[in-house]
């Protein structure tokens, strides 16, 4: 995994940051594949983030499906190369169709066979494009996942920002990443 960062060795690695990588490998990842590296050198904000992505990955109300789908939205808006390439066979696993995922990673407008997916999709670009949700998108979010889930999804967004932002500044790559989906450029 390429990065800006020092190298971080477990065997010189501090007690909380011991603390944290064991909390991340005994969890639902089982894996430090991502930004946790990265966070690793800032301890206290590794444990809280990945404490709030477990809940964003697995807690959110949404199916893997659609949560696969916020996710891979996000890196595609940032152009989130080590995001891209670990949620991209998920999202695939989770049964969302390839075009489509060609389509985000291409900045086009996906062809969506499932409403719940264009869903997602016009409150993640709105949110996204216009930094606000339109009423009428928020109602219909409101109506077909609930309040609550509405309300974790905007926490999944912010989510994997902060990872998208991660990864990007840091210049990580995710593990066995050889080809980029995105231009490499500054």
């Amino acid at each position: 995994m390429s990065s800006r960062l020092p190298h971080f060795s477990v065997e010189s690695a501090s007690s909380e940051q011991k603390d944290v990588l064991q909390a991340i490998l005994t969890g639902p990842r089982g894996n430090l594949n991502g930004p946790f590296l990265s966070w690793i050198h800032s301890p206290e904000l590794a444990s809280r983030a990945q404490e709030l992505g477990a809940f964003c990955r697995y807690g959110t109300g949404l199916s893997l499906r659609l949560s696969e789908l916020a996710i891979l939205c996000t890196a595609a808006k940032w152009k989130s190369q080590a995001e891209w390439y670990i949620h991209y066979p998920i999202g695939i696993d989770a049964g969302l169709k390839a075009d489509v995922l060609e389509d985000l990673r291409l900045d086009r407008a996906p062809k969506f066979e499932n409403s719940d997916e264009t869903l997602i999709w016009r409150f993640v670009e709105d949110l996204y494009e216009k930094k606000r949700v339109s009423d009428e998108i928020y109602q219909e979010a409101v109506t077909s996942f609930g309040v609550k889930t509405v309300v974790n999804l905007v926490g999944l967004l912010g989510y994997y920002t902060l990872v998208a932002m991660s990864l990007n500044v840091f210049d990580v790559r995710a593990d066995g990443q050889i080809e980029l989906p995105f231009p490499d450029t500054p």
